[in-house]
């Protein structure tokens, strides 16, 4: 259970720094529904982890003991406190503590596993996307947007080429363009990343079969040094 919800409370976390950012802006609705939406959509995940952990672990008071920071974001960072404890939005910050996670779990991304995934993820909101920004920006754009023609924008944009024969002019469609961007920024640094940890991990098994070749001819040449005192 713990391992399924890693990646959900993680992009819970994550979720907590544009919330704040919105808070902090004072720019006004439709931003200020979106970032009291977020901070609800945020603290229940934290609650909804809490109570399925509580429902498969044997001991409850122990888990609870083992996992205050847990314990404290929820009890901490409600949404539904009064104004008189505006001070109290300051622990919001511990949701990013979440974060540190990604450090051990970036080794299995990494992995082939990690890379197919991602690579999975990249073409469903390359497709995914496209069709929504043809969807949006259809009425919006010099001539009618096809499906096709929005998975060749979502195309150009995920690999940052960008031709620019489609750009978006809604607002709708502009939070897409964000999406596959970072998407697509973060699918090849995964990508470069892996190739280089693939690169390095055979210099240091070459690197090791060499010192073990080293031992081995080292021992080899006691044992016959042994083997003439005889």
């Amino acid at each position: 259970m713990e391992r399924r919800l890693q990646w959900p409370l993680l992009a819970a976390a994550l979720l907590t720094i544009p919330a704040i950012v919105i808070e902090q802006s004072n720019v006004g609705e439709p931003f200020d529904t979106t970032a009291v939406v977020l901070n609800w959509t945020i603290w229940t995940a934290f609650l909804i982890e809490i109570g399925l952990m509580l429902s498969v672990v044997d001991d409850r008071w122990r888990w609870l003991r083992d996992h205050p920071l847990d314990v404290a974001i929820v009890v901490l960072t409600p949404p539904f406190l009064p104004a008189a404890l505006q001070a109290t939005r300051v622990f919001r910050l511990l949701r990013l503590v979440r974060l540190m996670k990604l450090a051990v779990l970036s080794r299995r991304l990494l992995s082939t596993e990690g890379v197919r995934d991602a690579a999975v993820f990249a073409l469903i909101t390359i497709l995914g996307g496209g069709a929504a920004f043809a969807a949006v920006e259809n009425g919006h754009q010099d001539h009618p947007v096809s499906a096709w023609d929005g998975v060749w924008w979502a195309i150009t944009t995920v690999t940052t080429v960008g031709y620019g024969d489609f750009s978006p002019r809604t607002l709708g469609g502009r939070v897409i363009a964000i999406v596959v961007m970072v998407v697509g920024i973060g699918f090849v640094a995964i990508i470069t990343a892996a190739a280089a940890e693939r690169f390095m991990r055979s210099r240091e098994a070459e690197a090791e079969r060499a010192e073990l070749r080293e031992r081995l001819d080292e021992v080899l040449l006691r044992l016959d040094r042994i083997e003439r005192k005889r």
